[in-house]
């Protein structure tokens, strides 16, 4: 799709699952079942919807999927049901290969948002856009190599010591600009240091949410996943963008939905709602 003067493409990366009630939290499970139906392990199908922008000058890559680096076990037990590589997807909707990407981009280096930033090569991990500058905040990078308990199985060093060994991996600010038109900047809530991406282009914006609004499910204020550090402070940002989303008519992304992850958003008696692109325009 054209957005402005950049051609913007979604690159799902491919299915898996968590469990219904930790994506859920507080929610009981009689409510979020009937939206997201769980199989007989209690999991939840996910995906993750990578973005891919051409500005003409560089061509950037927000998210990196959840990888291929797993054992047979780990598969199982995420249930990943990967139809095609990543660089397949991107070059069959992109048109371009990994030694193509000139700018990655991570929210946070979660293993599901960054763990196609590397493949493994030779018996280790080495970077999978070798020709890319990979970019996440230096609070981020930070809490990557000190989590807690909380989450620590989430961060996989795999996933970004190699770009630091090769000299790829840039620290930046809490908010700071990729390129004209993208800015990345921090929303606290899933933890202190995710980012969100914003894409302007003269009056229309789009919006990537990350892990703060995951799927189209998590759209009313009170279904927060059980996940986040800080559900208070997601329900403070979620409160404060969701409406001008819906006010402003942004074109929004939900990173996990499996679905339908391109939506805009609209109020129906009081209550905000995610539709697709093509049914809200």
């Amino acid at each position: 799709m054209q957005f402005g003067d950049y051609r913007v493409e979604i690159i799902p990366d491919t299915e898996f699952r968590l469990d219904g009630g930790a994506m859920f939290g507080v929610v009981p499970r009689v409510l979020w079942a009937n939206v997201c139906p769980p199989d007989d392990l209690n999991r939840i199908t996910m995906n993750m919807n990578c973005v891919f922008i051409d500005t003409g000058h560089e061509r950037i890559l927000i998210e990196t999927g959840i990888g291929e680096k797993w054992s047979d076990k780990q598969t199982s037990m995420y249930g990943i049901t990967r139809q095609r590589s990543f660089s397949q997807s991107l070059r069959e909707i992109a048109n371009v290969e990994p030694e193509g990407i000139s700018i990655v981009v991570n929210t946070h280096l979660h293993f599901d948002h960054a763990g196609g930033n590397t493949i493994t090569g030779n018996g280790h991990a080495v970077p999978a856009f070798p020709n890319a500058r990979y970019f996440v905040s230096r609070g981020e990078l930070e809490h990557a190599e000190a989590p807690n308990e909380r989450d620590r199985a989430s961060y996989l060093p795999d996933n970004w010591l190699p770009l630091i060994g090769t000299g790829q991996l840039e620290a930046k600010e809490s908010d700071y600009e990729v390129v004209t038109g993208l800015r990345m900047e921090t929303h606290a809530g899933h933890n202190r240091t995710m980012q969100c991406w914003r894409l302007e282009a003269g009056s229309k914006t789009m919006f990537g949410f990350a892990d703060l609004v995951p799927m189209r499910a998590h759209v009313p204020f009170a279904w927060i996943m059980g996940y986040d550090l800080f559900p208070t402070e997601t329900l403070e940002a979620k409160k404060k963008l969701l409406p001008q989303a819906a006010r402003e008519g942004w074109e929004c992304l939900f990173y996990h939905d499996p679905e339908e992850p391109f939506c805009s958003l609209i109020e129906e008696d009081g209550k905000l709602r995610a539709v697709p692109v093509a049914q809200a325009g």
